[in-house]
């Protein structure tokens, strides 16, 4: 069975730009854990670094995770919601300001390790640009790729999933689609550096998310990390899963299987006007009811179309299948 997880801060006030204040109150931490615990099928939590968890309350926020029954599986350090990081993170051309990014993600490492925490999941909204002739594309993805390399090979025991979106906050983002994410992962030469696909960034950068994938699965078994979402692609609307792409995440579901990821099925949605406990438990029940459809005969079936290449037998298949003839 696949193991499923959410980002603790999905549960509670969403903001958007045209209301920052948000559309929901804002519960306590410890009640946004209860809520994931009372969630069929959720096992871990995500958290974010600042907004969730910090070195002075680590152990507190252990401490109701453990009572809840949940496990930490990554902490995303926060290098996009403050302003010192508006020009850039890791990738900043201030040198000071990529060394107080670097010491962000150390101490976020060392949160990770002192709770059992085995991942951490960058993702570098700010590290990009937004008009021609102000990005040094050489120097700046030199300096991204050296300091995940520095943090990465300082905690070898813990693994750093990149996590990459086309634009937004930025126009243009370094990590924006997952042959270039790849290839910087790869560039740092360390076997603890891999990939996170969130599924509606994949939609945005026009992706087929499958194929993405198993692009990262074939060079090195480089998919760290998986971010379930659902949008109309042209936005990172981060909406329930399965509520636009359905025999996207059919063919998705299979090829997970078929190139052997491991890793957390972890939710990450803005339910900004819904409850966010619904809207989570929405994502997780369709997800686990694919699981449940794709039986080892039905992907058998699979592979036998996928050899095929025939679309209209594939076509068949698949309505049979959704509508219970198969």
């Amino acid at each position: 069975m696949n193991r499923y997880s959410v980002i603790l801060g999905n549960l509670g006030n969403t903001c958007d730009r045209f209301l920052p204040t948000g559309y929901k109150d804002v519960p306590p931490k410890s009640e946004l854990i209860r809520q994931a615990a009372a969630i069929p099928g959720i096992e871990g939590i995500e958290l974010v670094g600042t907004w969730d968890i910090t070195e002075q309350n680590a152990r507190d926020i252990h401490a109701l995770l453990a009572d809840a029954g949940l496990a930490c599986v990554s902490i995303i350090p926060d290098l996009f919601s403050q302003k010192r990081w508006g020009l850039g993170s890791l990738s900043a051309k201030s040198a000071d300001t990529r060394r107080q990014a670097l010491e962000e993600c150390r101490a976020v490492s060392r949160i990770a390790q002192q709770i059992g925490c085995p991942l951490i999941n960058l993702w570098l909204g700010q590290d990009g640009y937004d008009y021609p002739l102000t990005a040094d594309y050489r120097t700046q993805r030199a300096h991204l790729t050296e300091n995940i390399h520095t943090v990465a090979g300082e905690f070898p025991d813990l693994r750093y999933a990149l996590e990459y979106k086309p634009k937004e906050p930025r126009n243009f983002s370094f990590h924006a689609r997952a042959a270039d994410t790849l290839l910087m992962a790869n560039e740092t030469g360390l076997p603890n550096v891999g990939v996170c696909i969130d599924v509606g960034h994949a939609f945005m950068a026009g992706e087929n998310v499958a194929e993405s994938a198993v692009l990262l699965q074939h060079y090195g078994e480089k998919l760290f990390h998986m971010h379930f979402n659902d949008n109309y692609r042209s936005w990172d609307d981060d909406m329930i899963v399965g509520s636009v792409h359905v025999v996207e995440y059919l063919e998705l579901l299979h090829w997970l299987r078929e190139t052997g990821y491991a890793g957390w099925y972890s939710m990450d949605q803005y339910p900004y006007r819904e409850d966010g406990a619904a809207a989570v438990r929405e994502s997780v029940a369709f997800l686990r009811d694919l699981e449940t459809l794709l039986t080892d005969a039905r992907r058998a079936d699979l592979r036998k179309l996928i050899t095929a290449g025939d679309a209209t037998a594939t076509t068949r298949y698949l309505r049979e299948l959704l509508f219970a003839r198969a």
